[in-house]
């Protein structure tokens, strides 16, 4: 993430009701936005229907919309992002799963020399199953994962989202992919 001197001051600008902070604040943003959900759709299957833009898209609707939300700075501002993306593609998928054509019927090939082909959407609702067990047994650890692995962010970024050392992000995301790779198994 770039550092842009005055994007705290938009967000609290929007924070404080100033529409025209949030007009100066898209520009600024869009592009490493744009970024974190093309991180985000890296896993996901060639020709899914959710493109980077539109997930970016989606994400400003949500953050448009979201008045509730104090922006800190520009850590938060994109931790809340990668958030958001990662809960439109785990609602994406399960749709997804659900569909009336099978929906959580079990798909068996007649010939056993063929494997089927894998299902990313089910492997990502499965990812969030499991983050969210993780969460619950540690909700720091949980975040270190979503903002790294969803959000596209490095240690430092990371630890500037979380307000914790680099240190303690590295040791956290270690032994999230120890734990996630068990809870996944």
């Amino acid at each position: 993430m770039t550092a842009s001197p005055d994007l705290t001051g938009l967000l609290l600008e929007w924070n404080d009701g100033n529409d025209a902070a949030l007009e100066k604040l898209t520009p600024l943003v869009y592009s490493e936005l744009r970024r974190i959900a093309q991180a985000c759709m890296a896993g996901e299957r060639p020709g899914h229907t959710l493109q980077a833009s539109a997930l970016v898209n989606e994400v400003f609707l949500k953050l448009i919309d979201t008045r509730r939300v104090q922006w800190k700075n520009r850590a938060h501002f994109f931790a809340i992002s990668a958030k958001l993306m990662r809960r439109i593609l785990v609602d994406f998928a399960r749709r997804k799963h659900n569909q009336k054509r099978g929906g959580g019927a079990v798909q068996v090939t007649l010939d056993e020399n063929v494997s089927p082909a894998t299902d990313r959407s089910r492997d990502l609702v499965e990812l969030d199953d499991a983050l969210n067990a993780l969460a619950a047994l540690n909700p720091r650890v949980s975040q270190v994962v979503e903002l790294r692995y969803f959000g596209g962010l490095t240690e430092d970024e990371t630890a500037e989202a979380l307000q914790v050392s680099t240190d303690t992000v590295l040791r956290d995301w270690k032994f999230a992919k120890v734990w996630l790779h068990r809870a996944l198994k």
